[in-house]
């Protein structure tokens, strides 16, 4: 019988998300809530498994890990790629690897974590919450910002960075945006006006990431661009950890000289002992932009659409050289 591993549910939402029966039939099928502490670790548990499932880049795929699994047959990726998967490496093995498509559905989630994320952390919610559950009240809680007629800016200008900049614009918010492929006129029209990076991170009262992850776009905000930023001028990143030089980015917050607001870290899960998890001004969530009940409800049915069509001998949702 074949072996089917189906890879970081951090949340417990997998097994619930698709009618697994008819594949359990065919397959045994083995759940992994936790993520796996290094390459090694993956490479054990994983190395008797012919179907492997993964979602998003939780765990990274890369031609050392698909060397060290011997009976991998078939690999499932979440999403139309994966920017942590070695696919020359799989096709190389003849191991086929097929992903899923989304309706749009669940498209703006992630923008919408960063609305929430700045509108946390203008008005200090996290820290009102949890004064309310320690028995206090208002003492200790910071006074919050109001974000009407403040300035926004968003870098990358994409299908997220758009939403993000019509939440900024319902709020009342002037709206600056930039990326290195931004045009005048694509800026506006998204409703933002085009400012040069060095102009929107001087300018903006809040600044929302939201590129994808390439060697172009590492370390796009770095100490300097930080240095830039106005004092108490928030910082949201939903996008991925690496777009920020992390090391500068906890010293701007340890000292208050920013506020972050981060949903993405260098490292996820983010380690017990990481000095983010204690630092001032922050609120922090574990990765869940995209996590809401419309993205599983296509991520995983399709998984396992995919898992059954390669045991039929005819895969589906193929992805190409």
């Amino acid at each position: 019988m074949s072996k089917v591993a189906v890879l970081d549910d951090w949340q417990g939402v997998a097994r619930a998300s698709a009618n697994w029966a008819t594949l359990e039939t065919r397959a045994e099928v083995v759940f992994f809530s936790e993520a796996f502490a290094d390459e090694d670790a993956a490479a054990t548990a994983l190395a008797e498994f012919d179907i492997i499932l993964s979602m998003r880049e939780r765990t990274a795929l890369p031609a050392s890990l698909i060397a060290k699994l011997p009976k991998l047959r078939m690999l499932g990726i979440t999403g139309k790629l994966n920017a942590t998967l070695d696919l020359d490496a799989c096709n190389a093995r003849g191991i086929v690897v097929s992903n899923t498509t989304t309706s749009g559905g669940a498209s703006a989630a992630t923008a919408e974590l960063a609305l929430g994320l700045l509108i946390a952390a203008a008005r200090g919610i996290p820290a009102g919450d949890a004064a309310i559950r320690r028995g206090g009240f208002q003492d200790g809680v910071p006074v919050g910002v109001g974000l009407a007629g403040k300035t926004l800016g968003v870098i990358g200008l994409g299908r997220l960075g758009s939403h993000m900049a019509r939440f900024g614009l319902a709020l009342g918010m002037k709206v600056l945006a930039w990326s290195q492929n931004l045009t005048v006129e694509s800026a506006s029209a998204a409703g933002a006006s085009y400012a040069s990076k060095a102009e929107l991170l001087e300018q903006s009262d809040a600044v929302s990431l939201h590129l994808v992850l390439s060697d172009r776009s590492r370390g796009t905000i770095g100490r300097q661009d930080i240095a830039l930023m106005k004092p108490g001028a928030i910082l949201i990143n939903t996008s991925r950890g690496p777009l920020v030089d992390e090391e500068a980015l906890v010293e701007a917050v340890t000292v208050g000289r920013i506020v972050a607001a981060l949903d993405v870290f260098d490292r996820e899960p983010l380690p017990a002992d990481h000095p983010l998890r204690h630092a001032p001004n922050t609120v922090l969530t574990p990765h869940i932009g995209y996590g809401v009940s419309q993205t599983w409800a296509e991520f995983y049915p399709q998984s396992l659409e995919n898992a059954l069509a390669f045991l039929d001998g005819k895969p589906i949702r193929v992805v190409a050289d």
